[in-house]
Order: C-alpha cells, then structure tokens, then sequence
C-alpha cells in the first residue's frame, strides 16, 4: 500500500476499501500517463477508470498535482523497496556494488513500472529523458527539491549497511552523486527509449569514483 507522508493526501484512508479505492486511483494514474502524458491526464478520467466517484477523488486529493505527488512518493518507496530487498538477498562484496545495484533498479522500474518514465520521483518530464516541467523540482516537498529527499532517503541505507561516516560531508556527497546520476540517465533515455547501456555503465562508473572519496573502502 501507498506510504503517503503528512500533506500528500487530503484524508488517510482508515479502512481496507479506502486503501484499496486510493491504490486503484495512483494504478489509473500511471497508466494514462504511459498512455496520453502528463498535460493530458484529468482527475475525471483516472477516476472514472478506477471506478470510483469523482467526489471520491477528491476526498483524497486535492488536485491532479496532489495526485501525482502521491504518485512519485509510491514510486520512491518502491525505489528503496527494491534496494533493501536486494540488498538483504546479497552479500556486498563492496560499497561500489550498491552503486550498481541501485542504478539498475531504476532503470528496471524505467523500463517497466506503469507512469515511471514520465513521473519517477516527481519531476514530470513530457518526453524520455526531459527537460523536466518547470515547478515540478519540488514536487514531493515545498522546501526541498526532489533529489535532495532522494539522497536523504539514501543516505539512511548507506550508514546502516555501510557504515558510513555521519556528517555534512556525507549529507553533500550523495546529493551530488544523485545530481549527477540524474544528468546521466536522463541522457541515457534520451538516446535510447530504454537507455543506453553504455551511458548507463558510465554513471556507474562516475558514481563510484565521486564517492569513492567519501565512502569507507573495504
């Protein structure tokens, strides 16, 4: 079930069917974005297609922002979902192979999560690889950039299963590592609908020997 913080919904859903209705709503979501695009989709549509009344809809969200801010909140739980499980069926040789392995679990859910290529974390882009939307940098929080929420939620599974060094230095080095990564990939589906491979293993590579420097070597 969707992991909403406080402010993405309008009203938590308490019960089994209210969670069920919210789920099917971001489900309808993501697929009309595959299918027509952000500028596209309307709150009548998703909520006709998940079989719910409109005033439904908006008991829940606000808007078709608010909608979609859910969205990417899910997207990035799933993100993290999908690392941790990895992680706990691997046994890290060192730090870089959770460079690798987080690198290839976004572009597995580019290429096959409903919505992902248009909204992953909230940027809303119109075509592969971007630009992005203006005003959508901010999209799961008014404060913080999109990425920087990214490199924070990261920066919790470094120092757990990596044990690394707490601090400002560390905060700074993931959200360059994340802004770089970003650039990257985002240029990697711009050349190739289902990325480039070769740009891929660069990130990787560029990645690991940023943070190399600030992260404990085995």
């Amino acid at each position: 079930m969707t992991n909403v913080s406080g402010g993405t919904l309008r009203r938590r859903p308490a019960q089994r069917r209210s969670l069920e209705r919210v789920e099917r709503m971001l489900d309808e979501c993501a697929r009309l974005l595959d299918e027509a695009g952000y500028e596209a989709l309307t709150t009548k549509e998703v909520a006709r297609r998940a079989e719910v009344p409109i005033g439904t809809f908006y008991q829940f969200f606000p808007d078709k922002q608010g909608l979609v801010r859910a969205l990417a909140l899910r997207n990035l739980e799933a993100f993290l979902g999908r690392i941790t499980a990895r992680l706990s069926a691997v046994q890290l040789s060192d730090w870089t192979e959770m460079v690798d392995l987080a690198i290839d679990e976004f572009v597995a859910m580019k290429r096959s999560t409903p919505g992902f290529a248009v909204v992953d974390f909230g940027e809303v882009l119109p075509s592969p690889g971007g630009p992005a939307l203006k005003g959508t940098e901010r999209m799961l929080d008014t404060a913080l950039e999109n990425n920087v929420i990214v490199a924070d939620r990261l920066r919790a599974i470094t120092i757990e299963l990596l044990g690394a060094p707490i601090g400002p230095a560390l905060d700074r080095a993931l959200v360059v590592a994340v802004e770089a990564a970003d650039a990257v990939l985002k240029l990697a589906f711009r050349s190739r609908p289902d990325g480039d491979p070769e740009l891929i293993d660069e990130c990787k590579r560029l990645v690991r020997r940023y943070l190399s420097e600030h992260l404990p070597q085995e």
